[in-house]
């Protein structure tokens, strides 16, 4: 099917214990352009992500943006940093010798101090705890390939609504594209009704205007003949409107075929603006002139149009 290259895909779900989002977005471009948006942590799927886009678009500017949360499994592993909570009792118990004062660390893990009879200090784990790097966190290991295949089957269900947007909006191009044809296709038809007129409006204002200055002499009406060839010759359309003909045809031929024909319609675009401008130029008609002011207004919205064409 014709595809736009403006599209939108969404897909989540929940597999092996995490949250999986993928969205991709596009807008049209030259080329293939894609940038993944993802954590650090799985950064190596950044090439799977786009060989995957590779497999079903050819053109346009996409954004792939993955988010992978956990929601259940394996808790992290937490573990007292017994070298570091010696070494603040160390340093406790070496500030006691220097500051002359008694500590000591009873039963329930509590460091106090007694200095004439009463307690005045007390260092608990609470105490403890609060410090830096008391606890030492181990994540648990997480098994790569299970995740790939995971934020995978999440891509390829992004991916399917994203080219189906892709597709509905390319039919919609197809659509308008085709209508506008079929009005330059009917303008085409009045300059061929109308241009072949022109040669005799030419020969009659002719020859009114020689009779008005020569008056009752004899005119000769070869000599006019042979002007009205010469006009006839120059502003002739014959080849103009034939070729303009044959680039609708192939514009709608390509419009009814799938596959990226974006860059074809636009060089097809470009012929067809290039032939109705010499329509224009040859022709010095206030009735031919507007068709071909229409002409070229639906051939630039074609243009438009087409560029959103993958």
């Amino acid at each position: 099917m014709l595809k736009s290259m403006t599209g939108y895909g969404r897909a989540q779900a929940q597999i092996g214990g995490r949250d999986i989002l993928v969205e991709i977005k596009s807008v049209n471009s030259r080329y293939l352009e894609q940038n993944v948006r993802i954590s650090r942590n799985y950064t190596y799927l950044e090439e799977d992500l786009k060989n995957l886009m590779k497999t079903r678009v050819s053109r346009g500017k996409a954004e792939i943006a993955v988010s992978v949360t956990l929601v259940e499994g394996k808790k992290a592993d937490i573990r007292v940093n017994e070298e570091i909570v010696r070494g603040y009792l160390d340093a406790m118990k070496a500030y006691n010798e220097t500051a002359g004062d008694e500590y000591y660390l009873d039963p329930d893990g509590c460091f106090y101090g007694d200095a004439d009879g009463l307690m005045t200090d007390k260092m608990s784990w609470r105490t403890i705890v609060q410090l830096p790097d008391v606890f030492r966190v181990e994540k648990p290991q997480e098994d790569e390939e299970e995740i790939r295949r995971s934020v995978m089957e999440v891509a390829l269900q992004a991916l399917d609504a994203f080219v189906s947007m892709r597709e509905t909006e390319g039919e919609r191009l197809r659509a308008d594209v085709l209508e506008r044809l079929g009005i330059i296709e009917s303008r085409v038809s009045i300059v061929e009704a109308e241009a072949p007129k022109l040669t005799e409006k030419y020969r009659e204002r002719l020859f009114s205007r020689l009779s008005e200055l020569l008056g009752s002499t004899t005119i000769d009406e070869q000599r006019i003949l042979t002007e009205a060839a010469i006009f006839s010759e120059k502003t002739a359309v014959d080849e103009e409107t034939v070729r303009l003909r044959s680039h609708i045809g192939q514009m709608r031929d390509m419009l009814a075929d799938d596959g990226c024909i974006g860059r074809k319609l636009d060089f097809l675009v470009q012929e067809m603006n290039r032939e109705v401008n010499t329509i224009g130029s040859k022709v010095q008609d206030v009735a031919i002139t507007a068709v071909v002011v229409e002409m070229k207004s639906e051939i630039e919205k074609i243009r438009e149009q087409i560029q959103n064409i993958e």
